[in-house]
């Protein structure tokens, strides 16, 4: 699993004056490359920001910033949950699955006396395909929960009493058991389906192994501050993945944490205390390859000189560590069931292999195969395999890649991007907006009436100064209808006619179409 990345993933998004609430993107999806109109209620992917995939045969569960999506048909169909009584408006910060019961954390933006801070909203869970959910709040202490008993040793622990900067990033599952990996909260385990959450004892950053027979005197927490004076990195919790019944591998900001008996005794690998050691000891992501037994870890550098992004992975269990893909910042994996190959997704693109990191091969261009729109970005955040297909999630949309045999990488690809159907009143929009041209490309929407006309799209600023022309007098030609409008995509990188990236501000945009009236939009830029 991957750290979430939460990166405000809440945004409003302005067209002309409405808010995202206003103008929710629900209303249509791409399935085999074709446009079908989704009458409300029965929407599709409800986000173009993929943070999590997880298969499990036919079945795909996505999780979004707007809320949590599946499909039970290879992705030809999609049923979500937001803007509802069990979702609301949170982000996913992580998605899991255990015994047929599907899992997801979610978190929010909220604004407090030092700012906006995330903030953990607790975990829903369902048995049934998201007919009923199970609501578990955010775990946090009683401000009184200052000792935690190990061994024979009574540990000072740091209680965290409020979810903010206590996210989830992680879910992890053993026989009975549910783990959790969060930031403030350190790691955490439930024996009773998340009624009740229990601190988990990891070595402090000095020592690289801790067992209940030890004599231990350190203080619990991940910062320092008043309560304790120790600033231990090791209980900066961001992934967690089983390996088997028994064993668990837990990233933090300062190593990779194994233990071989559920929990109760660890070992530390870290950049340092290895011969052949991870490279860095912050690790966003770990992943379990079950073909050959081998864990992956996306470990970037934390505080040491000599550490560097890269992905480490071990098949011996954590004695030794090789790495690749030095100085990537991957972000997570996915796994073919039954070959060795591993997709690492990182902000340059799904890097895959299948000679154990040896050689990657990336996809080249992510078109769809009917409808000719482009995946027009390199950082990914998921990845995963099921049956013949590949899947990708971006900022920018999902892709599906039918992967019927030849090369790595060779087959037809669908892309499922959240949009909506244009209306007469306005003929064009564009998303996301606001627009961070450093994360995002942003993508116009407008509408072709005949079977095919030249367009031009120009960009001007708040002034109306002549900024950019993205496309003169190129041939563009109907899509198909989407509730009684048909649409077309272009894009703009955020640059101007220099190459420039634009600076912050509000910006206009005008569609010439043929012998059509010309059409505006607004775009809000923020970096």
């Amino acid at each position: 699993m991957k750290l979430k990345y939460f990166h405000s993933f809440f945004f409003v998004l302005l067209l002309s004056g409405l808010t995202y609430s206003q103008f929710k993107p629900n209303s249509f999806y791409l399935s085999q490359g074709k446009k079908i109109y989704k009458p409300e209620g029965n929407p599709t992917i409800s986000s173009n920001s993929i943070s999590d995939i997880l298969t499990i045969g036919d079945t795909i569960w996505i999780g979004t910033d707007q809320g949590v999506d599946y499909s039970t048909d290879n992705g030809n169909n999609w049923t979500n949950f937001t803007n509802d009584k069990t979702f609301g408006t949170e982000s996913i910060s992580a998605i899991g699955y255990n015994n047929g019961i599907f899992w997801a954390a979610t978190a929010q933006d909220t604004n407090t006396a030092q700012g906006v801070m995330p903030k953990g909203d607790g975990l829903r869970y369902t048995s049934d395909g998201g007919k009923n959910w199970t609501f578990i709040p955010e775990p946090v202490d009683d401000k009184n929960d200052t000792i935690v008993t190990y061994g024979n040793n009574n540990l000072r622990a740091l209680p965290v009493t409020v979810p903010i900067n206590n996210l989830i990033y992680d879910i992890a599952f053993t026989p009975g058991t549910i783990w959790i990996a969060t930031f403030a909260g350190g790691l955490r385990k439930s024996t009773d389906m998340g009624k009740t959450w229990q601190r988990v004892v990891l070595p402090p950053d000095y020592l690289d192994e801790v067992k209940p027979s030890d004599t231990l005197h350190f203080c619990m927490q991940p910062v320092s501050g008043s309560f304790c004076t120790e600033n231990n990195l090791n209980y900066r919790v961001f992934s967690v993945i089983a390996a088997n019944d028994s064993t668990l591998y837990v990233g933090t900001a300062d190593g990779i944490n194994k233990s071989t008996d559920n929990g109760i005794s660890w070992v530390k690998y870290t950049s340092t205390n290895e011969t052949n050691p991870i490279s860095g000891n912050f690790i966003v992501a770990l992943g379990y390859q079950k073909f050959n037994n081998t864990i992956w870890a996306a470990s970037w550098p934390a505080e040491g000189a000599n550490e560097f992004y890269a992905v480490s992975f071990s098949s011996d269990g954590g004695a030794n560590w090789q790495t690749s893909l030095s100085g990537e910042k991957v972000h997570n994996f996915g796994f073919m069931d039954n070959e060795n190959q591993v997709i690492a997704v990182s902000d340059d693109g799904a890097f895959r292999t299948k000679d154990n990191g040896a050689n990657w091969i990336l996809p080249g261009s992510i078109v769809d195969k009917n409808t000719g729109l482009t995946l027009n970005t390199t950082a990914f955040y998921s990845a995963d395999f099921s049956n013949n297909y590949v899947w990708l999630g971006s900022s920018e949309g999902l892709a599906r890649l039918d992967e019927t045999g030849g090369p790595m990488w060779s087959g037809t690809w669908d892309l499922y991007f959240a949009s909506q159907p244009l209306s007469a009143s306005s003929g064009t929009y564009a998303y996301p907006n606001p627009f961070n041209p450093n994360t995002d490309i942003l993508k116009i929407k407008y509408e072709i009436t005949g079977s095919s006309e030249p367009v031009t799209i120009r960009i001007f600023d708040f002034s109306m100064h002549y900024v950019k022309t993205i496309i003169q007098n190129v041939s563009r030609g109907a899509a198909h209808s989407v509730d009684q409008s048909g649409g077309v995509i272009d894009y703009w990188n955020g640059k101007d006619a220099n190459g420039n990236t634009v600076p912050n501000g509000v910006y206009f945009y005008r569609v010439d179409i043929g012998s059509q009236d010309p059409v505006y939009g607004k775009i809000l830029v923020i970096h």
